[in-house]
């Protein structure tokens, strides 16, 4: 273990000297921890995040000037349509895809780092259940998916395969993941099959660009965002596991869509078809102002352009057929090869933009007294997963029905939208229409036939 001498030395390096302030205050256990913690923050790469944080802070946002002229939709030869066009094409997909799982070249990657802050729950996401009548998760819905996917691709093609399930957590949510599918004996797939692993922690720092101490033994820190997928995956050697298990497809997505489609083989058969090696689902946004990222072209290479950074004149622009010319709505909903994520995890990942995330980060003052702050006072910094899509050599984007594919659970119910009401309902509503498009009918209790959508 690096000793207090060394730590302060690196710390005076860094610039970040306060974060020993409490030390002569701490009983033992307490400052064998923060010395544990802080001897992990290498000097330079910790004086240059708070440097960037404070930097990339500092300078204003909104529109860039000359971005409209920057700005190019995605060709249509790159986007399909899982609605749209040509039924026997969209057959052909889904083959393909059945057979690439038959095959057991197809995995799942959940997102699953962030708490549910924001929805007001202390657990991940993922153990949350939206109030259903079965009383199941996020997590349990998600893992009985892959169930049915398996299933569907192995009476195909006569075989027995597998989907493995990798989920990326953070310090917050693994041990409490890890735990949750233990006690629900992960919802009957094989543990070997459900791998869990950590993404790397970041401090968050002051708007002055000071490291931000959470408690008097323990630095603030935070997950490094989606995009810390491509250092996790180095770091916890997932690629080569995924590369024992034969993989070559991997389906990307967040952990709070209740809609979400694990290994959609409409989807990957896409995107193998397209000889794709990074895709996209979008839904068509539902007014040119919703606070969705637009899926499109940015000098000539594919990017999702945030709805803050469109200016409203440009998110009205509409083509001849009367539809929005920027309408491919970012879902994170994502296909990748493998080659493609080693390229990157390998090469690309330190050319990726750092955003920043302006938070309430709770603290103690210079007396020492917790603070729980009523505004924002720190600066979180992350990477987007899909920012690597401007690497890609062959990017397609794939259209599909909001109301079958996407209702994200990221408030709680104060909020009037994404919360636990809306995610439920959509979730409900659609096993509503499978139902009725199945022969079924619905009866009030007086025996009087419901409407098609009671919604």
């Amino acid at each position: 273990m690096a000793s207090e001498t060394d730590v302060r030395a690196q710390l005076q390096r860094a610039g970040q000297e306060h974060l020993m302030r409490f030390w002569g205050e701490l009983a033992p256990g307490p400052r064998a921890a923060l010395l544990a913690e802080l001897a992990l923050l290498e000097p330079d790469a910790l004086r240059e995040h708070c440097k960037r944080a404070a930097a990339a802070c500092a300078r204003t946002s909104g529109p860039p000037p000359d971005l409209a002229a920057r700005l190019r939709p995605l060709p249509p030869e790159r986007v399909g349509s899982a609605s749209r066009g040509d039924p026997e094409m969209r057959r052909r997909w889904e083959e393909e895809g059945f057979r690439q799982i038959a095959l057991n070249k197809v995995a799942v990657l959940l997102l699953a780092g962030g708490q549910g802050t924001r929805l007001g729950v202390s657990y991940p996401k993922g153990m949350y259940h939206v109030g259903l009548p079965s009383q199941k998760t996020l997590y349990q819905l998600q893992a009985e998916r892959i169930r049915r996917v398996e299933q569907l691709a192995g009476e195909r093609h006569g075989t027995r395969c597998t989907v493995p399930w990798y989920i990326m957590t953070s310090e917050f949510t693994l041990e409490p993941t890890a735990k949750f599918f233990k006690e629900h004996d992960f919802f009957h797939l094989d543990p070997a099959n459900v791998v869990l692993f950590e993404q790397r922690m970041l401090p968050a720092v002051t708007f002055e660009g000071r490291v931000i101490l959470e408690r008097k033994d323990k630095v603030a820190m935070a997950p490094d965002g989606n995009g810390g997928l491509y250092c996790a995956l180095e770091d916890h050697r997932i690629l080569e596991d995924m590369e024992r298990r034969g993989v070559e497809f991997v389906h990307v997505y967040c952990v709070d869509n209740i809609l979400v489609r694990l290994a959609d083989p409409v989807f990957i058969g896409f995107c193998v078809l397209q000889g794709a090696d990074c895709g996209a689902k979008v839904v068509e946004k539902a007014y040119p102002e919703e606070p969705v990222g637009v899926v499109c072209r940015l000098d000539g290479v594919p990017q999702v352009v945030e709805y803050s950074e469109i200016s409203p004149e440009v998110a009205q622009l509409r083509g001849t057929d009367g539809g929005l010319i920027y309408n491919a709505g970012n879902i994170c909903n994502h296909f990748f090869t493998r080659d493609f994520l080693q390229t990157v995890a390998r090469d690309r990942e330190p050319l990726l933009k750092q955003h920043v995330a302006v938070k309430k980060v709770p603290y103690v003052d210079e007396a020492g007294h917790l603070v729980t702050p009523l505004k924002p006072n720190g600066i979180k910094m992350e990477k987007f997963v899909f920012d690597v899509f401007r690497f890609a050599g062959n990017f397609v984007a794939f259209e599909v029905p909001r109301e079958e594919e996407f209702s994200p659970l990221k408030n709680a119910e104060a909020a009037g939208r994404d919360n636990p009401s809306t995610a439920r309902r959509a979730l409900l509503a659609q096993h509503y229409r499978w139902a009725l498009q199945a022969g079924a009918r619905f009866l009030d209790a007086h025996g009087a036939q419901l409407p098609a959508l009671p919604w």
